[in-house]
């Protein structure tokens, strides 16, 4: 199958490539890394027709949605729609990547009817962009899988982000400096991430309109992800918090993902302590004895 993936270059668009090519995918990378910015109609109408599109590219990090709010929402909503235009000319279909939309939860596990409540201008973008989905399948009856994937970790991610941010003090032998020990989070790795664009591409057409949480069902600390991977490195490291807590701060995620389990078959292979122990063995970090 012929499938564009945008962000291409980014966390998890590498690791996409690479699984799909495996696969036995035929990928066009579009990407502003590679010369094209999705944001821009005129690079978006060149790419070559393809059977799927896969909507990774966005401003992730929240600091900087706050920082710089009007180039997040250009980049995040004008590449969605630009790329949503792109599938209703060619006939392909949309998996869109989205986020935690849910803001502080009002029950638990959340499933993907829980009402959506931006809490800063990423995941407002989020939001506009699943409306622009919403919009296309309604109107031209375009296929879209919305995946609202929880915390995703992995190797190569920034390390703006916890898990990769403790992993580069780990590699330093420094101790491990942290803001707040309490949120919660409900954590999925990487490769079963990918497993699940594997599963949606394979599902195709047959979804209609979709929204599909990606996580696991259990949420962890911070403080219980630093001394995890802590005491899996082996090395002696203190960890401290300054006890800073970030702007609009959730205390607590976990993802309810029967609905993935029952339209896609996906289910995580990994916990949180095997996706640390790959993660951390595949930079050479951990301690096997």
């Amino acid at each position: 199958m012929k499938i564009v993936i945008t962000g291409s270059r980014g966390f998890i668009g590498s690791h996409l490539c690479s699984f799909l090519q495996k696969a036995g995918h035929d990928l066009i990378e579009a990407d502003i890394a590679n010369g094209c910015d999705v944001t821009k109609w005129e690079n978006v109408r060149k790419l070559p027709p393809a059977d799927r599109v896969i909507h990774l590219a966005a401003i992730t990090h929240v600091v900087r949605s706050y920082q710089t709010p009007r180039e997040m929402y250009e980049v995040n909503i004008n590449g969605t729609l630009n790329m949503l235009e792109y599938c209703r000319i060619h006939g392909a279909g949309m998996i869109f990547n989205s986020s935690y939309v849910y803001g502080q939860p009002q029950y638990f596990p959340i499933d993907e009817a829980h009402p959506l409540a931006a809490f800063n201008p990423y995941s407002q973008s989020k939001i506009i962009g699943e409306k622009l989905c919403g919009a296309y399948h309604r109107d031209f009856a375009l296929p879209v899988i919305v995946f609202r994937p929880f915390n995703i970790f992995g190797d190569k991610q920034t390390p703006s982000f916890l898990i990769p941010g403790i992993l580069e003090q780990i590699r330093n032998r420094q101790t491990i400096t942290l803001q707040n020990p309490r949120p919660k989070r409900d954590y999925v790795y990487i490769d079963d991430l990918l497993r699940a664009y594997l599963k949606a591409i394979e599902y195709g057409e047959k979804c209609g309109y979709a929204v599909l949480n990606i996580g696991s069902g259990t949420s962890y600390s911070a403080r219980e992800v630093a001394e995890y991977m802590v005491d899996l490195s082996g090395y002696k490291l203190n960890i401290e918090y300054s006890g800073e807590s970030r702007r609009n701060e959730v205390l607590d995620t976990v993802a309810d993902i029967s609905k993935i389990k029952n339209r896609l078959g996906w289910i995580p292979q990994y916990t949180l302590e095997s996706g640390l122990r790959d993660l951390l063995r595949k930079n050479n970090l951990l301690n096997d004895l």
